[in-house]
């Protein structure tokens, strides 16, 4: 692209409102939030379909951004 990382995540902020990692995390939630709705599979295995590199770190993510951790979540809906 010939942009520097700072000006690209200028530019994406003003096109798409967030900045890139605020969006890929959101991303990467509403893609777990129908896996969780929709299939079976271990929070684990979401996890890393979504690109989480650990359990763990997903649950936080997924607890700081929905308010409640993955399994409730899942138990809720």
């Amino acid at each position: 692209m010939g942009m520097s990382r700072s000006a690209l995540a200028t530019r994406f902020t003003q096109l798409v409102g967030q900045p890139p990692m605020k969006y890929l995390t959101y991303w990467r939630l509403q893609l777990a939030s129908r896996q969780l709705q929709y299939t079976n599979d271990s929070i684990a295995k979401i996890a890393i379909q979504v690109g989480y590199e650990s359990e763990a770190a997903f649950n936080r993510a997924f607890k700081r951004y929905v308010g409640v951790p993955p399994g409730v979540w899942r138990e809720r809906v």
